[in-house]
């Protein structure tokens, strides 16, 4: 799991992110990055019902996406808020499909060093 400090977790900051923020998608997984004030990147992670029903499946694949986040987290740029939003198809994806994904995104972005 993200430190505090490194999540997204008021309303208002995941809503500004999800309008006013750059999209990247790749395979099942959409990015939305925006630039902050802040000396730390956050990140959010959305996982709707039209992904699973399952509530634990959804959490799985919220656990997955943050810890891969939190893997990639030293070689990231800083003052960065990123939503990262799954689409249906993401739950067969197993964890190092998903982070092969991930790591594509984060080029794609360029918040990788």
């Amino acid at each position: 799991m993200l430190p505090k400090t490194n999540r997204l977790s008021k309303k208002k900051d995941i809503e500004r992110v999800s309008k006013e923020g750059k999209r990247f998608k790749e395979d099942f997984l959409i990015l939305k990055l925006r630039e902050n004030d802040l000396k730390e990147s956050r990140f959010g992670f959305a996982v709707s019902r039209k992904v699973s029903k399952n509530a634990a499946l959804r959490n799985k694949i919220r656990r997955r996406l943050s810890e891969t986040v939190k893997m990639k987290f030293k070689k990231m740029k800083k003052g960065v808020d990123g939503l990262f939003i799954a689409c249906p198809g993401l739950e067969k994806k197993d964890f190092w499909e998903t982070e092969a994904t991930m790591e594509k995104l984060f080029k794609k972005a360029g918040i990788i060093k």
